[in-house]
């Protein structure tokens, strides 16, 4: 069974390159969106919806379902692909199912971004940094310093763009009118959900419970680690999802 891996937001496929090697697996597919660290096809709209038509038809290439792993915006559009084409997915993993509960508010940078001139003007400053400034900037929210220099070089204008459209795409309710979708699917994909206990971007690991709950899903709760669990210790990441995909 083909495991398909799928980065989130300013990031690019890189930041799996730890928890790949420690997976040890030749079937191991890593996709990135349009516009994360490669470039927007003619005609895409990179919103959420848009990216979700994005990954149905990546999916639907391997011509038979995958095991699906979703982080950060990943795990979004891991979900609605799963919604929209349920047979695609054989196994869905994702960290940011606290974002499903419905009290769940986005995180303050999320905000700017959905914010009119606000967002413009926090792409804007992002984009005349230096790729060090970058680095130190996203080694500060969490990333680890070699994730955030590979990160850091391929932020531009057209990832700034995507980055504006696609959270625009995604102001409440839409994000609890998605999980809702999911978890009414009669035939919905098994799945095993991350809770990161200082990931300070999805709402705390209690909310990734509640969602565990309402999905009859697994939840691997992982103490000490971040947003960016699979940089920090792809080893234990490795080890759950290994236990999982069995």
């Amino acid at each position: 069974m083909t495991v398909v891996f799928v980065h989130g937001v300013p990031e690019v496929a890189a930041i799996w390159n730890g928890l790949v090697a420690a997976l040890g697996r030749d079937d191991v597919v890593r996709l990135s969106p349009p516009g994360f660290g490669v470039p927007v096809p003619d005609g895409f709209t990179p919103t959420s919806d848009g990216y979700s038509d994005w990954l149905v038809g990546e999916l639907d290439r391997f011509g038979e379902p995958v095991d699906l792993v979703g982080h950060d915006w990943g795990g979004i559009h891991a979900m609605r692909a799963a919604t929209a084409r349920p047979r695609l997915v054989h196994r869905l993993v994702t960290d940011i199912a606290g974002t499903a509960d419905p009290t769940y508010d986005w995180h303050d940078l999320a905000q700017g971004w959905q914010t009119p001139d606000v967002g413009e003007q926090i792409i804007g400053a992002m984009t005349t940094l230096t790729v060090a400034e970058r680095t130190a900037t996203l080694a500060g929210a969490g990333m680890t310093d070699a994730g955030a220099r590979t990160c850091a070089a391929a932020f531009g204008p057209e990832m700034g763009r995507c980055i504006l459209s696609l959270y625009r795409s995604a102001v409440q309710p839409n994000l609890t009118n998605w999980a809702q979708e999911f978890e009414a699917l009669p035939d919905r994909p098994p799945a095993l959900l991350i809770a990161a206990h200082d990931d300070q971007y999805t709402g705390g690991p209690e909310l990734v419970r509640r969602v565990g709950a309402s999905w009859d899903a697994q939840v691997a709760e992982f103490d000490g680690l971040g947003h960016w669990w699979m940089m920090h210790d792809p080893v234990r990441g490795a080890a759950v999802l290994r236990h999982f995909l069995a």
